[in-house]
């Protein structure tokens, strides 16, 4: 949401990454555990100790998004589909899917997971809670497990609402995927209700702002804008991957692009090249062959004074998976790989020649075209 990402560490081979907007997030849980739900329901503590308690319960909150997200990708490679991170922001996580189930039962596996575990954590915090009491643990550290215990019952009941993307949403897909037999339809209508139920979330955060309930009302009505936005978003993202399977991406791509020399000074690359065909990026060639790409970005980076001791071949990103496809690959997995390592531009090859560049701006023309043409229903 505020930018790229940022990977935390590996779990059960799941890279866990962190947008920025979670720290806001974090702050504000803390803040209103210390500041009110804390003092509210575990009195005569020390300021400092309800601090404590709301750092905690933010952490554990981490946790338990974390745990929530981690039951839904291990049942998708359970299934056969592939997750390629899991991000938590501000709204809670999301699992990175590459492409859509295979059919209704994965989807409706997949997402039932979700609620499930977070009522098995919630039943373990209570317990742990129950058993805390009797045996007398610190009323800071039962607090901190009850406060969890309620979060996680929350979470879990909150995802089961019947309104895409949320789980409940993803649950309603399945059961009309298998119903019509149409992912697009099926996904079409638990779309609208998702917005629908956007829209209910912030009327009733308007509700609450009149009322005198201003920060619960403007939370509800940033969830419920959210919610609208990202059923919208993620039914044309189904579009998207159903209209672009199957086609190759030579239909795509810009044949006999223009390229540089490995040896070509910076200097000369920008005034030459850059600078008259406006061009982002170059694939770098050396004998013939490419060996990578470099990019207006990538110049910018480095002070003016160095662009005539330096070359093209010195600051070309190495040819990989990451920035190559081959000119049948499909369409969709291009975009997959746009998406997974935020290129926008990948080079095209036939075995080690180069054949064309594609961009993310040509897949999405052939699909605003495609759209136009034959509709999105």
């Amino acid at each position: 949401m505020f930018g790229k990402p940022v990977t935390l560490f590996k779990i059960l081979g799941f890279k866990v990454q962190l947008d920025f907007s979670w720290i806001l997030l974090a702050l504000l849980i803390t803040w209103s555990l210390a500041k009110g739900y804390f003092p509210a329901y575990y009195l005569g503590l020390h300021n400092e100790t309800y601090w404590w308690m709301g750092a905690a319960g933010a952490f554990g909150l981490f946790g338990s998004i974390l745990f929530h997200e981690l039951a839904h990708s291990l049942v998708a490679r359970r299934q056969g589909l592939r997750i390629g991170s899991i991000t938590l922001f501000i709204f809670g996580g999301v699992a990175q899917m590459d492409e859509e189930p295979h059919g209704p039962k994965p989807e409706f596996l997949m997402a039932v997971a979700g609620p499930i575990s977070s009522f098995v954590l919630s039943a373990f915090c209570y317990l742990t809670f129950e058993i805390g009491y009797r045996y007398d643990v610190p009323i800071s550290f039962l607090g901190v497990v009850g406060y969890l215990a309620l979060a996680n019952s929350l979470l879990g009941g909150f995802n089961l609402l019947p309104a895409f993307p949320l789980d409940g949403g993803r649950m309603l897909r399945a059961a009309l995927w298998r119903w019509t037999g149409d992912l697009r339809r099926a996904t079409r209508s638990a779309s609208r209700v998702g917005s629908l139920f956007g829209l209910i979330l912030m009327l009733s955060g308007v509700f609450q702002v009149i009322t005198g309930n201003f920060m619960v009302g403007v939370w509800w009505f940033v969830m419920g804008l959210f919610l609208r936005g990202a059923a919208s978003a993620s039914y044309y993202q189904v579009v998207a991957r159903t209209t672009l399977s199957g086609e190759p991406i030579r239909r795509f791509m810009t044949s006999n692009p223009a390229t540089v020399s490995a040896d070509l000074p910076l200097d000369v690359l920008v005034e030459e090249h850059i600078y008259r065909s406006l061009h982002d990026m170059y694939p770098v060639m050396k004998n013939s062959h490419p060996v990578g790409c470099i990019s207006s970005k990538q110049v910018a980076g480095i002070s003016r004074d160095r662009w005539s001791r330096l070359t093209a071949g010195d600051l070309a990103v190495p040819c990989s998976v990451d920035n190559t496809v081959s000119v049948e690959t499909d369409a969709l997995v291009a975009l997959s790989i746009m998406n997974r390592t935020g290129n926008s531009r990948l080079l095209v090859m036939e075995g080690d020649r180069l054949v064309g560049i594609v961009t993310l701006k040509d897949l999405l023309k052939l699909l605003a075209l495609k759209l136009d043409l034959e509709g999105a229903a």
